[in-house]
C-alpha cells in the first residue's frame, strides 16, 4: 500500500481491532476482561463455558444486578463505564474495571451475544453483535444478571487467531485467570465447564483457607504459614511458605492489592528482603494479600492493569517485609507508627475494612480478625483459627561468582601434601588424593566453612572455595545420566501411593513427558484433572526427602523453560535430571569436615566438576601465584 506521508483518521472498524490488541491477547483475556465486570456488579455466582479451548465460544454468566435497555446499548461503546464519572474517580479506584474498552474490545473480534436484566425489570434485553457492528436488539426472558457469549474470537482477525495455542494450552490460560479471582474473591461462586465437562464448582462464601484447598488441595495448604499484619491503614495477610518450600519460578507466587491481582517492584524486593538469602531460581510459595485506602495506590499505570504503583512506597515495604518475615520465623525490629517518611493515615477511612492497629501483637484465637465471611470486597479473608506456629528459617545457599576454570599449574604447585596429623593431637586431617588422571588437583584437605555456606580446602596448586549445593548437584546429575546410560536407575518405593495435584499449566506440561519421567525412575500415572498417582520416586529424590508436588511442578516448569533441543537425544530425561538433582541439593545441611572432603573428592572424579548441570560455578579457584602477587612476594 502506497504511503503518501499525510496524516488521516482510521477508520472505526479499524481503530477497534487495534484498541482490541490491548485489550485481548487471546481466549483468557476475555474471560479475565467478562469475569472482572461480573465481579464489579456484585455478582454472587459467576459460571464460565468455554469449547475448543474459548476458539468456539466463551459464556460468562453471573447473577450480578445486571443492565437496563439504555445501559446494555452504551456499554458497546469505546470508554463508556459506570465505575468512574469524573478525574477525581481516577485517584481512588476501588473497582476491577474502569476504562470502559473491555466489551466494544471484544465484540469488534467476534460474535457476541449480550443478554441482560437488572432484578426489578419485568423483561431483560438481548443484543447481537458481529465484529463490532450491532445487528439487533430485541426483549427477551432472561434470568437477572447478565450472560454474555463470545463465538468465533478472532473471525475477522486471521492472524491473529493463527497465534493461538492448541486447546490444552489455552484452556489451561483460562484455569489461571480462573484461580487467581477465585483466589481474591472466595465469598463468589465460580463454574468452569470445557467442552461439556465440568473442571471447577467452587460455592460461594468460603475462606481463603477453604478456597486453596479447593484449588490446589490439602497437602499444598499444609505447611504454610500464615501472614497477618497491620500498620497503619495497611493490611497486610494470606499464607506464605517457609524458606524450605520453594519453586523454580513465581507460578505459585499469588499477590494482589485490594483484591487485584498486581504486583509492582517494592513488592518483590520486600520479598527478597523478607526471606533469607536464597538460590535465584528459588522462590517461595505466596498467597499475598494487601489491602489500603484506594486513594493510596495507582492502579492505572500499567496497560493491562498488571502492575500498580503505591503513593507511600517506603510503608507498604516495610509492611510486607514485617508480616512475611515474622510468618516464617524470621524476626525483624518493628519500625514505629509513623517512623516513615511519608506515613499512610494511622486511621483508615469509613468503610475501608481495616483495624486502624498502628501497632503488632500476637492475635488470640477468639479475637481472630478473620472470623466470618466477606460480606464486601474490601474486608479481609479469613485464614485458620488459630495461626500456626512460624517454624525454624534454613538458611539456603548463595551462589558463588563466576570463575575463570582452573588447571593445575606446575609453577604453582606445592610438592607434598600437608602433614598427616594435627601436631599434638593424633587426629587425622581430611585429605586424600584426586581419585582420577586430569582432575583439577593432586590432593586436596578441607580447612573448614565459611559462614556454614561454602567450603574451604587447600589443593597442590592453590586454595578453592567450593559451594557444596552446586557440587553436590553436579555429582547427583553426572550419577543420574550414568545410571539413564547403563539403564540402571533406582526407584524407591513410596510407603504409601501419593495423589498430586498441580496446577493447570504444570499439569499441560507434565502429561507430555510422563515416558521419560518413567526413564528417570518414577511410577507415575495421570488421573485427570491436574492429578497424578505417584507411586515411586528416584532414589535420589526419595532419600532428599522432598516432595512430590514440589519436585512435578519444579520438573514442569524447567520443561517450560527448557524448550525442545531436538538435537539432544535424551533431552526431556536431562531436564528432569537437573531438575531433581538442583532440588535434591538444597536440602543439604551443614557439612562436617570428613563429608566436605568426600565430596570434594566425588566433585574432582567427576566428568565436568567446575560447573553444576545449570551452569552455575561449583568453586571458586584462587592460586599460589595470584596470592603472591597480592602480598608484593
Amino acid at each position: 500500500m502506497p504511503k503518501d506521508g499525510h496524516i488521516k483518521l482510521l477508520p472505526l472498524h479499524v481503530a477497534n481491532k487495534i484498541a482490541a490488541g490491548e485489550v485481548v491477547e487471546r481466549p483468557a483475556s476475555v474471560v479475565k476482561e467478562l469475569v472482572e465486570n461480573a465481579i464489579d456488579a456484585r455478582a454472587k455466582r459467576i459460571d464460565i463455558t468455554i469449547t475448543a479451548g474459548g476458539r468456539k465460544l466463551i459464556g460468562v454468566r453471573d447473577d450480578g444486578c445486571g443492565m437496563e435497555r439504555d445501559d446494555a446499548l452504551l456499554c458497546l461503546e469505546r470508554q463508556a463505564t459506570s465505575k468512574i464519572s469524573d478525574v477525581e474517580d481516577i485517584e481512588r479506584i476501588d473497582t476491577l474495571g474502569f476504562r470502559g474498552e473491555a466489551i466494544p474490545s471484544i465484540a469488534s473480534v467476534s460474535r457476541m451475544l449480550i443478554k441482560t436484566r437488572r432484578p426489578q425489570d419485568d423483561a431483560g434485553i438481548q443484543l447481537t453483535v458481529t465484529g463490532g457492528t450491532l445487528q439487533e436488539v430485541r426483549d427477551i426472558g432472561t434470568p437477572s444478571g447478565t450472560d454474555i457469549e463470545v463465538r468465533d474470537l478472532f473471525f475477522n482477525v486471521p492472524v491473529r487467531r493463527k497465534f493461538l495455542r492448541a486447546y490444552q494450552t489455552e484452556q489451561a490460560h483460562i484455569r489461571s485467570v480462573l484461580t487467581l479471582h477465585a483466589l481474591a474473591h472466595p465469598d463468589v461462586g465460580f463454574t468452569l465447564s470445557a467442552d461439556g465437562r465440568e473442571l471447577y464448582n467452587l460455592p460461594p462464601g468460603a475462606t481463603l483457607k477453604e478456597r486453596a484447598v479447593e484449588l490446589f488441595g490439602r497437602d499444598f495448604v499444609a505447611d504454610l504459614r500464615v501472614i497477618d499484619y497491620q500498620a497503619g491503614a495497611i493490611h497486610v495477610y494470606g499464607y506464605a511458605s517457609l524458606p524450605t518450600q520453594t519453586r523454580n519460578d513465581r507460578s505459585e507466587q499469588y499477590v494482589f492489592v485490594n483484591r487485584r491481582p498486581a504486583t509492582a517492584p517494592v513488592i518483590a524486593y520486600a520479598l527478597r528482603e523478607a526471606y533469607p538469602p536464597m538460590d535465584t531460581k528459588e522462590k517461595p510459595i505466596l498467597l499475598l494479600f494487601i489491602d489500603l485506602p484506594p486513594e493510596c495506590v495507582d492502579v492505572n499505570v500499567h496497560p493491562t492493569k498488571r502492575e500498580v504503583r503505591f503513593t507511600h512506597p517506603a510503608d507498604v515495604r516495610e509492611a510486607i517485609i514485617l508480616a512475611v518475615s515474622r510468618a516464617i520465623g524470621r524476626e525483624r525490629p518493628s519500625i514505629p507508627a509513623g517512623g516513615a517518611a511519608s506515613p499512610l493515615p494511622a486511621v483508615p477511612p469509613p468503610n475501608s475494612g481495616f483495624r486502624g492497629v498502628a501497632t503488632v501483637s500476637p492475635v488470640p484465637p477468639d479475637e481472630n480478625p478473620f472470623a466470618g465471611k466477606l460480606p464486601t470486597p474490601q474486608r479481609p479473608m479469613e485464614l485458620p483459627d488459630p495461626p500456626l506456629k512460624p517454624a525454624p528459617v534454613v538458611e539456603t545457599p548463595l551462589q558463588p561468582e563466576p570463575f575463570d576454570y582452573p588447571r593445575p599449574d606446575p609453577l604453582d604447585a606445592v610438592p607434598q601434601p600437608p602433614a598427616a596429623t594435627l601436631e599434638g593431637e593424633g587426629i587425622p586431617l581430611f585429605a586424600s588424593p584426586a581419585p582420577c588422571e586430569g582432575a583439577p588437583w593432586k590432593w586436596s584437605r578441607v580447612i573448614g566453612q565459611v559462614a556454614d555456606r561454602f567450603v574451604l580446602a587447600e589443593t597442590d596448586s592453590g586454595y578453592v572455595t567450593l559451594d557444596p549445593v552446586a557440587a553436590r548437584e553436579r555429582i547427583l546429575y553426572e550419577k543420574l545420566m550414568a545410571g539413564l546410560r547403563k539403564g540402571e536407575v533406582l526407584s524407591q518405593q513410596l510407603l504409601f501411593p501419593e495423589s498430586v495435584r498441580l496446577a493447570p499449566a504444570d499439569s499441560v506440561r507434565l502429561r507430555k513427558h510422563l515416558d521419560a519421567l518413567r526413564a528417570m525412575g518414577f511410577e507415575i500415572e495421570d488421573f485427570g484433572d491436574d492429578h497424578f498417582k505417584v507411586e515411586a520416586l528416584p532414589a535420589v529424590a526419595e532419600e532428599a526427602g522432598i516432595s512430590c508436588r514440589e519436585l512435578l511442578a519444579n520438573i514442569a516448569q524447567d520443561f517450560e523453560l527448557g524448550g525442545v533441543r531436538r538435537g539432544a537425544e535424551k533431552w526431556r530425561e536431562e531436564i528432569i535430571a537437573r531438575s531433581i538433582c538442583h532440588t535434591s541439593s538444597l536440602r543439604t545441611m551443614k557439612l562436617r569436615d570428613e563429608d566436605a572432603q568426600k565430596l570434594i573428592d566425588a566433585l574432582a572424579a567427576a566428568e565436568m566438576p567446575y560447573t553444576s548441570p545449570r551452569g552455575k560455578p561449583t568453586m571458586i579457584f584462587t592460586s599460589y601465584r595470584e596470592l603472591d602477587r597480592k602480598f608484593g612476594r
